[in-house]
């Protein structure tokens, strides 16, 4: 796929102010500093599309993306950063969770996780959250050129463990680095699967969709 546009289309505090439900979406969702804005400027070969803080917890609402004039991609706040304020941190967690149940245009939640590190408490949370609410994901990997083969395969590892014992089945999985620029085709490609003119409609909510990429 060629990101021949990319554009802003605005920021959403909650649910009810988000775009019009007239496009495909793809969130990314994650950790605070995970990469989500490193990854997503990446996707779109642009360096300053989405806003790469030095400060974790920097996005704080849902910020919506307009590739090609054909679909978005949404970069929903960080969890898990603790200097956020605990009050905030709740109103973030139902903007988002808000949106990802009840987002008809939603097709996919790509989940950041940091390979450099053990499956975290807070990651787990959100995936069997996802499960428990059928919504539709897929596991991206990030920061893998820090990381030797076989750390990382034993991060992939646990984290598919768990996720054997919410549902069957597993998700795709991607393996990226912005640093070097990989994953980038992969992570297109399912997208641009997905708006072939067949498969235009919401994939509808499935925990681990069985016969869909991911």
């Amino acid at each position: 796929m060629n990101t021949s546009t990319a554009i802003f289309t605005g920021s959403a505090p909650d649910l009810d102010s988000c775009p019009d439900e007239s496009m495909p979406e793809f969130a990314f969702a994650g950790r605070s500093n995970v990469g989500k804005s490193s990854l997503l400027n990446l996707l779109v070969g642009k360096r300053d599309l989405a806003r790469v803080s030095p400060t974790p917890g920097h996005t704080k609402h849902l910020n919506f993306f307009t590739i090609n004039g054909r679909w978005r991609l949404v970069d929903m706040p960080g969890y898990g950063y603790a200097r956020v304020k605990r009050q905030e941190r709740g109103r973030f967690s139902k903007s988002v969770m808000d949106y990802l149940e009840h987002r008809p245009n939603l097709q996919c939640v790509f989940v950041l996780i940091d390979s450099s590190l053990p499956p975290q408490d807070n990651d787990l949370e959100f995936l069997e959250w996802l499960v428990d609410h059928e919504v539709p994901f897929a596991l991206v990997f990030t920061k893998v050129d820090k990381v030797s083969q076989p750390a990382l395969q034993g991060v992939i590892d646990a984290i598919k463990a768990r996720l054997a014992e919410w549902t069957e089945g597993s998700p795709e999985i991607f393996v990226c680095s912005s640093a070097e620029r990989q994953g980038r085709n992969a992570l297109l490609g399912l997208i641009d699967s997905v708006l072939e003119p067949e498969q235009k409609q919401p994939m509808g909510k499935q925990a681990i969709p069985r016969d869909t990429p991911w």
